[in-house]
This record gives C-alpha cells, sequence and structure tokens, in this order.
C-alpha cells in the first residue's frame, strides 16, 4: 500500500468527524436565561401598560393590582411567591389567553406585554434599555425571582 495515499478507512473517519465538526458548530445554543433583575423592560413600555391595566385589568385586579373578591393580587409577596420559579413568559401566556376575563384574548401582544412591563414596575423589579418582548419563546427564558429587598 502507498504510504501517500490513505485508505478508505482513514478518509471515512475524517469525512465522519469533519460532518460531526460542522454539524455541532451549526446546532443553536439555546438562550442563556435571564432574571429579572436584569432590566427587562422599559420605564416607557411600563407607563404605555398603566392605561391599559386601569382599563382592562383595575375593576377586577384593584387600582393597586391589590386583588379584589376572587381575583389574585398582582402585587407583592403573595404575588411574588406564586411566580417564582416560573417564567414571565409564563405570566404573559396566562394574561394572553384568558384575560380580561369578560373578553379573553382581546387585546393584542403587545398591549399584554405593555401591562406585563407596568405589573414588573409596581413590583418594582428594575426598568431597563430593551422593551419586554412580545414573543413567548423569549420571555421564557426570564425567571421570576423574588429577592429580599424589592417589597
Amino acid at each position: 500500500m502507498n504510504p501517500r495515499i490513505p485508505s478508505l478507512a482513514t478518509a471515512g473517519f475524517t469525512i465522519f468527524w469533519s460532518v460531526l465538526a460542522i454539524a455541532s458548530g451549526l446546532q443553536q445554543t439555546p438562550p442563556a436565561a435571564r432574571s429579572l433583575l436584569d432590566g427587562v423592560y422599559t420605564e416607557e413600555q411600563a407607563k404605555r401598560g398603566e392605561p391599559l391595566y386601569a382599563q382592562n385589568c383595575a375593576s377586577c385586579h384593584g387600582q393597586s393590582l391589590e386583588g379584589m373578591d376572587m381575583a389574585p393580587g398582582l402585587n407583592g409577596g403573595a404575588f411574588l411567591s406564586n411566580w417564582t420559579g416560573l417564567t414571565v413568559g409564563d405570566l404573559f401566556e396566562r394574561i394572553r389567553l384568558t384575560m380580561p376575563q369578560d373578553d379573553p384574548g382581546k387585546l393584542s401582544r403587545q398591549q399584554d406585554a405593555d401591562i406585563v412591563a407596568y405589573i414588573l414596575l409596581i413590583n418594582k423589579f428594575p426598568a431597563g434599555k430593551t422593551e419586554l418582548p412580545r414573543e413567548t419563546e423569549v420571555l421564557k427564558q426570564i425567571k421570576f425571582e423574588a429577592t429580599k429587598g424589592l417589597h
């Protein structure tokens, strides 16, 4: 056998590992999980959410998000403990699919995101430089983390 000509097995092995290296480079890395402490909404977005909340949510959840009758509060320790361990995407989807109670799904994704931003502002999570997105998949990467000192 001529030493300059690679064997078929060696060529196959080289091709296999080359294809594997290319394929592994094409795999998408999942986005890093973020926290509400990273500033995931803007103050402007929360300000847009305030009148939307007043018009569509306050009659059940209260002007100060304290909750009323059967509607849970959206502010304070009980709210945070209910959502800790879940994601902003979970909250967004709950609002998007079930609220307002008398006309679920009536609001746009942008309006729902603005309301979520307002809820985060009231719960004293820090604002950031980019708006809370409208895509559930992205919002599912933002974890609720209740920390001491927020309330």
